[in-house]
């Protein structure tokens, strides 16, 4: 990781129960699929987000956009909390019968996308016709008050194993 001069952006749990205080209230907040959004001024935000908010990570698909986010004041009615994904629209091993992976790493090279997995299912399981689209996604979220988009990324190269 580091031979590569990689740096981290931000890193998160998506999976976590953790006790937190909301209005007032201590209680546990079970995040399941979902991730803090916590909003400018909160006192439990590390310093360097003071002011501008908690990171919110939206990925998408891997052949799909993925956002970065920051909360907002509306999350308080969400304990704080955004979705973390797109969301799945079928199981995986729905998608391993609707995707072909060749198909899909032919389709992912010729646009640009570079995709090495150690097993093919894994790229079938992860098609971006298994998610529900990113960008709505996004949009909910901004229009519900929980974050606003800062920056949408673009898959240049996916690994899966």
């Amino acid at each position: 990781w580091e031979s590569m001069e990689m740096e981290l952006v931000y890193d998160v749990c998506h999976n976590i129960a953790k006790i937190e205080k909301h209005k007032g209230k201590k209680v546990c907040v079970h995040r399941k699929g979902a991730t803090r959004a916590y909003w400018p001024g909160m006192t439990d935000l590390p310093k360097d987000y003071s002011s501008v908010g908690q990171p919110v990570l939206i990925p998408g698909s891997m052949s799909t956009s993925s956002y970065i986010l920051a909360g907002l004041p509306g999350a308080e009615e969400t304990f704080g909390s955004s979705c973390h994904g797109a969301g799945r629209v079928m199981s995986r091993s729905q998608a391993i019968r609707s995707f072909d992976s060749t198909k899909l790493q032919k389709d992912m090279l010729s646009g640009g996308v570079y995709v090495r997995a150690t097993k093919p299912h894994i790229l079938s399981e992860e098609a971006g016709g298994a998610y529900k689209n990113v960008d709505e996604v996004v949009e909910s979220v901004h229009s519900a008050g929980l974050a606003k988009p800062v920056v949408k990324l673009e898959p240049i190269g996916v690994v899966k194993g």
